[in-house]
């Protein structure tokens, strides 16, 4: 009995001990706020994984950030017209995804788009639409078939004099999935990465139950008109109901579409399921350029990718396989 006892107690001391935990994070990196979740068994171990992802994330905003003149991406972009410039085979990997997603979204999202003048202002200054002469104008240095990549020297170059590449659209999605990869791979079961509406999760819950996203109803920001559980995926919610123009009893939002320089109209919300944060996050900005009908019929086809939109009149439209649990 004695022995048996002592067996149950040191059985229940090696639960105790290995018992998991949540800890969360919540900072700005990359100009947005992340909050890094991971599930481990001590605070010590928590902070250590969090600090990892951390790192990795200032690493990725230090290759790809327009702003800081000594980056990678920056020397591309000062050079445009010029000069092919050698990347590191990491940010090079990235721009070629990303003429990748223009082909597959005939344009709707478009890496050049950082040369688009701002002539559309949604602070409420705006009083007037801007001529048609002067929309055309502002996407003159935007187009993705004049990045030229080449292989076997590394290289990215810019055909146009003025041309920019930016990765405003795709930066957070692809510094999430990064920071996760690190993670697995150091040995963290389960956590999420949630880059200001890029989330990215692995793993699930201490109780074993998925992890859940719950989906904004933009006409009331207040309240939930859907919960999701998400399971070795990403997903990423892109919205238009702040920012946004009304003329002519139209309402035109703040994403503008790279092949014509207007705004995007119809749509407030979109999320996009997938593999990786870094489609989704691309596939969310797409989907309101493209359109409902477009933009469905375009998710439809992709394998592995579903995504739920709301128009401006608060109507939902869903892909194909995706089913909604209402709260």
């Amino acid at each position: 009995m004695i022995k048996l006892k002592c067996f149950v107690l040191c059985i229940l001391a090696m639960h105790v001990a290995n018992a998991q935990h949540t800890y969360t994070r919540t900072l700005k990196l990359m100009g947005s706020r992340f909050d890094i979740t991971v599930v481990t068994e001590t605070k010590e171990d928590g902070n250590a994984y969090i600090d990892l992802a951390i790192n990795e994330i200032t690493r990725i905003e230090k290759l790809i950030s327009s702003w800081d003149t000594q980056s990678q991406t920056s020397q591309v972009n000062s050079n445009a017209g010029i000069e092919p410039i050698q990347v590191d085979p990491e940010l090079f990997a990235l721009i070629e995804r990303a003429i990748g997603i223009s082909k597959l979204t005939d344009g709707a999202f478009d890496i050049t788009y950082a040369a688009m003048d701002k002539i559309w202002k949604f602070d409420g200054s705006m009083t007037e639409m801007p001529n048609e002469s002067t929309i055309k104008a502002s996407i003159a240095k935007v187009g993705y078939k004049n990045i030229v990549l080449n292989k076997e020297s590394g290289t990215v170059f810019l055909t146009k004099k003025g041309m920019k590449i930016g990765f405003g659209a795709i930066g957070k999605g692809y510094a999430a999935d990064k920071a996760k990869a690190l993670l697995i791979s150091k040995g963290v079961k389960a956590g999420i990465i949630n880059a200001s509406g890029d989330m990215n999760t692995w793993g699930t819950q201490i109780s074993g139950e998925p992890w859940k996203v719950a989906i904004t109803n933009p006409m009331d920001k207040s309240k939930v008109f859907a919960l999701l559980p998400i399971k070795e995926e990403a997903v990423v919610t892109s919205g238009n109901y702040e920012k946004f123009v009304v003329f002519n009893g139209k309402r035109y939002t703040h994403i503008i579409d790279p092949r014509t320089g207007f705004p995007s109209s119809g749509i407030i919300s979109a999320t996009v399921f997938a593999p990786k944060a870094e489609l989704a996050d691309a596939l969310a900005t797409s989907v309101f350029v493209m359109g409902i009908e477009v933009g469905l019929d375009r998710i439809n086809q992709l394998p592995k990718i579903e995504c739920i939109i709301i128009d401006d009149k608060g109507r939902i439209y869903t892909s194909n396989n995706i089913k909604i649990d209402t709260p």
